[in-house]
């Protein structure tokens, strides 16, 4: 009798970045042998049926797409905004659980048609899911979707509390010089300032949910039965060999997205960019930078969480003109808040013949275009791999969340990248895409960042480091 396959249960936090992360991951384990049922909440499984449709939700008979709730009110279901993220992580933590046991009770029936359920990849957020997995008797491996810097940034959140660093004393601390302050004490990781560190640390609030949601769930990982993080250890070794004397046993595995190139089977439909994106992506912007010269555009995209208000959006629209170079700049739906973002009046007629704004795209694949050459970003972990993995310099604009040392290490430690200080001005994001697009700097990180993409490339190839990673981690999952 043929031994049953092994049955991961995925479980992505509910945004945009990490799901797409996660979907990468089980790709890959899928090609590696797993049996996998792929978890969203409700609400964005509905959002990626009204934006991609039926098909990309489909699966496969060893590939299955399910969803438990997120505990929230019902919404009314408008796939262009996101939900409130502090609402949504406190509510997965106090509502999820019994819904996921449910499901993987449900999936171990015999009339499932699917083998038992030999584990739960968790995102490293989603820290709910560990009860339900003690009490299954089941491995749960955490998968860090965010930089392994971010994370560990968050895992000493406890310690900075501790030692009365943060939370921040008063209002002063944000403007009197004290996010300046050095710390040069947490493993692994170059001196880093307070401001680097991610950004939930800048309040003065004790009992702010995302100071301590964040901590709590970074410090869980110390309950996880493995940690697998998207990076490799060229880039991140450091910050790897300091985790792995402290967390359970840690595998550096990415960059996902080019572990997934390596996968080859036309059968398989549910790559992030054909499956897992909540927004409409917008497929004539290839075809206009199908006519523009190698390395002649900036591609600008602040990810899908960041907010503008309309001065910041102004100042940056008003710097790309001033550059004078080609631009393609994804405006989110509900890039302002609640309100549609509006292009100053005469912008347009401004930048007619050398811009192209769209809603959102398929960001992997503009990022591997010829014609791009220069990134305008926010930092997020899974833009900052596909820059490198594609090559392509950055102009960093840090948002939240793990993005301020994300920034840190891009422009300081791996030297691809520059950062717009946190009040835009128009004058230096022109100044700042002049110099990346054509200047000296710009062509010397360009340089840098085509030697990262080598090592990337070599590290998810298989035979490579991540590779092996992945391959040695799915043999300890299964032997458990």
């Amino acid at each position: 009798m043929a031994k049953a396959k092994p049955h991961a249960v995925c479980v992505p936090f509910p945004s945009q970045g990490h799901i797409n992360a996660m979907l990468n991951l089980a790709e890959a384990l899928h090609f590696m042998g797993f049996h996998i049922t792929f978890v969203n909440t409700d609400f964005n499984h509905r959002r990626i049926l009204r934006s991609r449709g039926p098909a990309s939700l489909a699966g496969l008979s060893d590939f299955r797409f399910a969803s438990i709730p997120d505990g929230l009110s019902p919404s009314d279901d408008d796939t262009d905004k996101n939900q409130d993220l502090v609402a949504l992580c406190l509510s997965i933590k106090r509502h999820s659980a019994a819904p996921l046991r449910d499901l993987i009770n449900a999936l171990d029936d015999p009339s499932s048609g699917g083998p038992r359920v030999t584990c739960v990849i968790s995102d490293a957020f989603t820290s709910f899911t560990l009860a339900v997995t003690h009490e299954l008797a089941i491995p749960n491996i955490f998968f860090c979707s965010v930089s392994a810097c971010g994370f560990w940034g968050f895992f000493y959140f406890k310690e900075l509390m501790q030692r009365g660093i943060i939370p921040l004393k008063s209002e002063e601390d944000f403007t009197n010089g004290f996010l300046e302050a050095v710390i040069d004490w947490i493993p692994g990781m170059s001196k880093m300032r307070l401001k680097d560190l991610p950004k939930p640390l800048q309040t003065t609030n004790p009992n702010d949910a995302l100071l301590n949601h964040t901590k709590d769930e970074a410090q869980a990982s110390l309950h996880a039965s493995a940690v697998l993080f998207n990076t490799f250890h060229d880039l991140d070794g450091p910050v790897l060999n300091a985790m792995s004397s402290v967390l359970p046993p840690v595998y550096d595995i990415g960059p996902v997205s080019l572990l997934c190139q390596h996968i080859h089977d036309p059968n398989f439909l549910t790559s992030a960019d054909d499956g897992a994106n909540l927004w409409r992506e917008d497929a004539s912007c290839i075809e206009w930078l199908d006519e523009k010269e190698p390395g002649s555009v900036l591609y600008v995209n602040f990810g899908s969480l960041a907010v503008l208000t309309s001065e910041q959006l102004n100042e940056f629209a008003w710097g790309m003109a001033g550059s004078g170079y080609h631009f393609l700049w994804v405006l989110r739906p509900d890039i302002m808040g609640g309100d549609r973002a509006v292009l100053p009046p005469g912008f347009e007629d401004e930048t007619n013949n050398r811009s192209f704004v769209t809603s959102w795209c398929q960001q992997e694949k503009v990022l591997c275009h010829a014609a791009v050459g220069g990134f305008l970003t926010h930092c997020g972990w899974n833009s900052t791999l596909e820059s490198i993995s594609a090559g392509v310099p950055m102009i960093c604009w840090p948002f939240f969340g793990d993005q301020h040392p994300n920034c840190k290490y891009i422009c300081s430690e791996w030297g691809i990248g520059m950062e717009i200080g946190e009040e835009v001005k128009r004058e230096e994001v022109e100044m700042l895409i002049k110099e990346l697009m054509g200047g000296q700097k710009g062509k010397e990180m360009r340089r840098k960042v085509l030697e990262w993409k080598e090592r990337a490339v070599k590290a998810a190839t298989p035979g490579g480091s991540s590779w092996r990673n992945l391959e040695k981690a799915v043999e300890d999952i299964t032997m458990k």
